[in-house]
């Protein structure tokens, strides 16, 4: 983002605050008249000589307080300071319609209260402001609140907007009014547009489009949210309200901006760079004496871990050791115990035969050895080759236990003489490796831009195969096309040759089907989920490919990889999104040329 790029911050919500009560004393026994805006996003009110009006939230919340356990009535900003409050918020407002008139009389309660007024009754008359086309039974049910509750000695409704045309177009000497003109009326859930001629509002003629600030403030979030799905903070609809409010602008002639939005230069003159609000991370800066101080008391609790560590193992090789001592000294009383006891003993230790015991005896024997060799070289050795002197003694001269042994050492050595052919395998794959890096670095150092057209040319031909394999798969979504049509007819053929009876096959024809790799494609050109098997050593040997080539030739570039070529999205979008320094990324940004239309 260059230096002449304006970054515009979004205002953390102010905390609310309790308002203060007006004096009634100015006014008491006056009869001066009260006006009432009572609109869907705000409330606003006062008496009408009064230089400016007061202004709240038009959203009331009832609710119970747990701590204090008692009810708790909310109006307006104090909603947000209570977290169980806003659940039970109500406006009074459904939409563009008055229905709910109990968050109305609270809203009024509060309107009469912060003026002052201390009396039995409202001894004021009123002008209250409500929408065009208001349905019958919400002025019918105002007046009734407003008249019974309060005793208000009259009430008078009229449209906002009418007013302030009068009030905007008033003229100079006090002469009737006879002004001509277009309201547009901008309201929170609809735009009336009526029209004035001779100073009156043509009423018949005048229209309620069902679209306002709601919508515009969802449609602002639908397109942030579309625009970046990866946001790592949560746009809210304040904050878009808030970017509509004072960024968003009216467009006198929409299909001409979108013309004119076309050229990139007046693209990027109408961007708007938006910083939302973050909290900077505090990194608590400590002195040389306190880092010495910790990294002591970390080498410290290592010393510690490591005895404990020490300590637990050399309990577990005693234990070990007392468990072989108790094991071989029960492996001495088999002689002399008989048959049926000794079955008896081995039962109650938990062994089931002989072989059991000994196999355990055998184990703890080889883990303290184990055990041993760690403590005394401080690592394992490497393991000795076995020996198995069975295998070269003739099996006449071998008992029934000694054919046994003979076959388990077979086994044995057969499972060794394996490893060693794979440790080899290895070996060998390990120096014809080192043998191909070498023979590749003596070809770069001798010929580098011989060496680098060389990969690039192998990096073309995967991609090209990889493009290829892409443009398959869209081909075969459309059945129309020849790829899908080749596939059915592969289909059909495997088809024809499964319902044809062996009887009827040519006598002496072999099935040489699977002789070839190549006859197991057909499953994949007709299995639309199946991967091709080159596909995932393709994109691993691209990947190698583009390491070399970053690493060694200059010319190969971040934006010549496989990622960043297959990232990229149109033209219009690549070209528009905005570039910021390393800087300016301490918060998180939204670019939003976004024009607003109205029609």
């Amino acid at each position: 983002m260059g230096d002449d790029s304006e970054v515009i911050r979004i205002p953390n919500p102010p905390y609310p605050s309790v308002p203060a009560v007006d004096s009634y004393e100015d006014f008491r026994d006056e009869g001066t008249p009260l006006i009432i805006d009572n609109g869907s996003t705000n409330l606003r009110f006062g008496f009408a000589t009064s230089s400016a009006p007061r202004s709240v939230l038009n959203v009331v919340s009832r609710y119970k307080d747990r701590k204090q356990n008692r009810p708790v009535l909310l109006i307006g900003d104090a909603i947000d300071a209570e977290s169980g409050a806003r659940a039970q918020a109500r406006t009074p407002w459904e939409g563009d319609v008055l229905l709910n008139f109990d968050a109305l009389e609270n809203a009024l309660d509060y309107v009469f209260i912060h003026l002052g007024i201390d009396t039995s009754s409202v001894e004021h008359p009123i002008l209250m402001t409500e929408r065009l086309c208001s349905p019958l039974h919400s002025r019918s049910l105002t007046s009734e609140l407003m008249f019974e509750l309060y005793s208000v000695p009259s009430l008078t409704y009229c449209v906002d907007s009418v007013m302030s045309f009068y009030h905007n177009n008033i003229p100079s000497p006090p002469v009737p009014f006879t002004a001509d003109g277009m309201v547009i009326s901008f309201n929170t859930a609809s735009t009336s547009v009526i029209p004035m001629l001779q100073g009156k509002g043509i009423m018949s003629h005048a229209k309620r489009i069902p679209w306002g600030a709601t919508q515009a403030n969802d449609y602002l979030l639908k397109l942030i949210q579309l625009k970046y799905p990866t946001f790592p903070t949560r746009v809210n609809t304040s904050q878009t309200n808030w970017i509509l409010q004072n960024l968003c602008e009216f467009s006198a002639d929409y299909p001409a901006l979108l013309r004119k939005l076309k050229d990139p230069a007046e693209l990027r003159a109408c961007e708007k760079i938006i910083q939302f609000p973050f909290a900077t991370p505090t990194v608590e800066e400590k002195s040389e004496e306190e880092l010495a101080r910790i990294a002591e008391r970390r080498r410290e609790q290592g010393r510690r871990l490591q005895e404990m560590a020490a300590k637990a193992r050399m309990e577990k090789l005693t234990q070990k050791e007392n468990d072989l001592q108790y094991l071989t000294a029960l492996r001495e009383r088999r002689e002399e115990e008989n048959k049926k006891d000794w079955a008896a003993t081995l039962k109650e230790e938990g062994f089931d035969n002989d072989s059991a015991l000994d196999s355990t005896i055998k184990k703890l024997e080889a883990d303290l050895k184990r055990s041993r060799k760690k403590d005394n070289d401080g690592e394992e050795s490497e393991e000795e080759p076995p020996s198995f002197p069975l295998l070269d003694t003739p099996d006449e001269e071998l008992d029934e236990e000694g054919l046994k042994e003979k076959k388990k050492q077979r086994l044995l050595k057969a499972g060794y003489d394996a490893r060693e052919r794979t440790r080899k395998e290895k070996e060998r794959e390990r120096e014809a490796r080192e043998a191909e890096e070498k023979r590749e670095e003596e070809e770069r150092e001798n010929d580098l831009e011989g060496w680098a057209s060389k990969l690039r040319q192998e990096h073309e031909g995967i991609m090209n195969k990889i493009k290829e394999r892409n443009r398959r798969k869209a081909a075969l979504s459309d059945r129309k096309s020849a790829a899908a049509q080749a596939r059915m007819k592969s289909i059909a053929n495997l088809a024809a040759d499964e319902r044809v009876p062996k009887k009827r096959r040519k006598v002496g024809s072999e099935d040489t089907f699977g002789a070839d790799d190549a006859d197991w494609a057909i499953y994949r050109k007709i299995n639309l989920a199946a991967e091709s098997s080159d596909e995932e050593e393709d994109l691993m040997t691209l990947q190698s490919l583009e390491q070399k080539l970053l690493l060694h030739d200059p010319t190969f570039t971040i934006e010549d990889t496989h990622a960043a070529l297959s990232s990229q999205r149109s033209a219009l979008m690549s070209a528009f999104r905005p570039q910021y320094d390393d800087g300016d990324m301490a918060g998180e940004r939204a670019f939003i040329p976004v024009p607003m239309r109205c029609d």
